[in-house]
């Protein structure tokens, strides 16, 4: 090695910083409740540690706004100082190199008493100089880790790996060693070496606040401290500890010292660190007459600060639409690896009333995901609702009352202002309702605009009141071939179903354990009369659905369930639901979905908390879903719906249900016949 190389200055390794986004969602909180137009210096902490694989990062996050830092294995914390400013042009124009030099000289007078050597910690110090635009969410932000220019000192030699100065089983005791100290005393500290006999030793063990004289071989003296580079060179940390150390103890001027810069691994190793050979000139320079450097060039290599822009992350909006998915992202990560959450985020849900059960169905589709939901309800929101529907408040139920549907949409989107909804203020016609010349036109009105509403939705819930309001929803989804949820109280009892999408009943494969999911009955297919006029001549409590406040909860619940386990199932809409669910049927693999079967509906009692899953297949005569019906409301429109309002019957005599009770009543009577002859 050539006289020039043994004499080359050292050169330090500066830190690379990495700000955390969390950093800037913590720093965004603390500007806006706490210290607003006030522009306090805080004490903050970050931390480094040896990575081989990317260099000295220096890191802060969320957690570096705590009162004491979060400790990290194998981290070295660092305390340090935020100054943000209120505008950019205070950002600007604050004068850089005076600020390094007065935070650096106030730094320096801290040395000086010696505090160090109990704490070694202390000798680490960083600065983060920022500016928060907190409408666009761009950070501006500059670190600085003082450092005084002197002293300047030299590398005698090349520095060496660890094994050439210590053996396997020495490197172990340091390794240990270095593990057994106190967290605030692993920055700096000492190693000695006596014949064959390595310690480790923190540095109030060796070096005397009130002596100014080292005491010992410098042979035998190993000063080390954690460092943060991968290279062939020291690493910051190092030239405030010679700083310090020379101010502390003149006369290592002109001597030749040994540097351990214990790079310890993720893994606990320390088998990459490196030991200096430092050689100190006779003519060392104080430090109070020397200026401070540490400001960390930009990405491009520039003096100069950094820009984050977290508008993406930051704003409100985005961040609530995030942290709300947050749930099902840890369900996927952690439960059920298979669930396609975009699916949710896509679906378009339109829900036939706004009610309790409605209200319950929205919040849950909002848990789970769902961003498009859509409300049809003619009533207003009146002062008995807001205890029972969860998504009105009594503001809404002033000045007459909001209407329901508009009322929902838009405290839907005060819960999430991201959601995707709107409110449709529409009277649903009704079978048995005879429509006169002045509700003609709205009636024709009413009908073209929920036809209109089911096509742009993918999920219908039925959620109304009475049994006629269901019909047309019904049979204009059927028509469309939509997915339809249905829900329906009693006072301690409830149903949640789904429909079969309208297929052909002719050339269906009869299953002996389960229905398809296409031949599935829809709500009125266990019904042999049609739905008629059910409010007439009832009371007040006889035309509202009286119901514990527990059930719509439940059913609510089980509704939206029922669609999320139907859109994770590998057939959809064409899930089969089994007569009986038991273990056979779970290992039918037609059965198998994400979230397991789906029943093709769930009665429950709440009175004796029961729970039963009845199947049932399409009804050839349904007066709501079977072909003739359907075939009739797309042949004739409107003059079909029509007839079915004017008239209860109407709907028996086309699907033949008024030949069933005549063919019945007969039978009944011939039985009376029978029995007479008998007697």
């Amino acid at each position: 090695m050539s006289t020039t190389e043994q004499n080359e200055i050292i050169q330090y390794v500066p830190f690379m910083s990495f700000v955390h986004p969390s950093f800037w969602h913590t720093l965004t909180e603390v500007k806006l409740d706490v210290d607003k137009l006030n522009e306090p210096t805080k004490q903050i902490f970050g931390r480094f540690t040896y990575r081989q694989d990317i260099g000295p990062v220096f890191e802060v996050d969320g957690t570096s706004f705590n009162r004491t830092p979060q400790p990290e294995q194998y981290y070295e914390s660092v305390t340090g100082t935020l100054m943000n400013k209120n505008t950019i042009e205070e950002f600007k124009t604050i004068d850089k190199a005076q600020l390094l030099n007065t935070i650096g000289q106030q730094f320096w007078t801290n040395i000086k008493k010696k505090l160090w050597i109990t704490k070694p910690c202390s000798l680490l110090n960083f600065i983060i100089l920022s500016f928060a635009d907190l409408k666009k969410f761009h950070y501006y932000y500059w670190f600085a880790f003082p450092a005084p220019t002197q002293p300047i000192v030299h590398l005698k030699e090349k520095s060496k790996s660890l094994n050439e100065h210590f053996n396997n089983k020495q490197t172990d005791v340091i390794a240990t060693g270095y593990k057994n100290l106190d967290t605030d005393q692993r920055a700096y500290f000492i190693v000695t070496k006596e014949n064959d006999k390595v310690s480790v030793h923190p540095l109030s063990k060796v070096l005397q606040i009130d002596n100014n004289s080292l005491n010992i071989d410098l042979k035998d003296l190993y000063l080390c401290f954690a460092d943060s580079s991968n290279t062939g060179n020291p690493g910051w940390p190092l030239r405030l500890f010679l700083a310090a150390l020379l101010e502390h103890y003149p006369g290592l001027a002109g001597k030749i010292v040994q540097v351990l810069g214990l790079r310890c691994s993720a893994s606990g190793g320390v088998e990459n660190s490196l030991i200096y050979t430092i050689e100190v000139p006779d003519n060392v320079q104080a430090v109070e007459s020397a200026g401070w450097v540490g400001w960390e060039r930009n990405d491009k290599g520039n003096f100069g600060p950094k820009l984050a822009n977290m508008s993406a992350s930051m704003d409100p909006l985005k961040l609530i639409d995030t942290s709300s998915d947050l749930n099902i992202k840890l369900m996927k990560w952690r439960l059920v690896p298979d669930i396609d959450v975009d699916v949710m985020k896509t679906t378009k849900c339109l829900l036939l009333g706004a009610g309790t059960l409605g209200c319950h169905v929205a919040r849950d589709l909002l848990a789970w995901g769902f961003r498009h939901i859509s409300f049809v309800d003619n009533g207003k929101v009146s002062y008995s609702n807001p205890t029972r529907q969860v998504l009105y408040t009594f503001q809404d139920c002033l000045n007459g009352g909001r209407r329901k549907a508009e009322a929902a949409a838009d405290n839907l989107r005060n819960i999430l202002p991201t959601a995707i909804t709107k409110g449709l203020p529409l009277h649903i016609p009704m079978p048995g309702h005879p429509v006169g010349e002045s509700l003609m036109e709205e009636t024709i009105s009413n009908v073209k605009t929920l036809a209109e509403a089911i096509a742009e939705h993918d999920v219908i819930f039925l959620l109304l009141d009475t049994r006629e309001a269901r019909w047309l929803p019904t049979l204009i989804a059927a028509h469309f071939g939509k997915i339809v949820i249905n829900a329906a109280l009693g006072f301690d009892s409830y149903l949640v179903m789904r429909h079969g999408i309208a297929a052909p009943l002719e050339g269906a494969t009869v299953e002996s354990a389960y229905i398809q999911g296409k031949q599935l009955g829809c709500y009125f297919c266990n019904d042999v009369t049609a739905p008629r006029n059910s409010l007439k001549d009832r009371t007040l409590d006889q035309q509202c659905t009286v119901t514990r406040p527990g059930v719509a909860a439940i059913a609510g619940a089980l509704a939206v369930e029922l669609l999320v386990g139907l859109l994770q199932h590998p057939l959809r809409v064409d899930a089969p639901a089994a007569y009986n669910i038991n273990d056979e049927t779970q290992n039918i693999p037609q059965m198998q979905g994400v979230l397991g079967p789906v029943p093709h509906s769930v009665r429950g009692f709440l009175h004796a908390y029961q729970t039963i899953l009845p199947t049932c297949p399409k009804f050839k005569q349904c007066i709501a879903c079977s072909d003739t019906v359907i075939d009739k409301y797309r042949v004739e429109g409107i003059e079909f719906l029509l007839k079915a309002f004017n008239s209860g019957s109407y709907l028996e005599d086309v699907t033949g249900l008024s030949k069933l009770h005549l063919s019945a009543e007969m039978m009944e009577v011939l039985t009376l016949s029978d029995d007479e002859d008998e007697d």
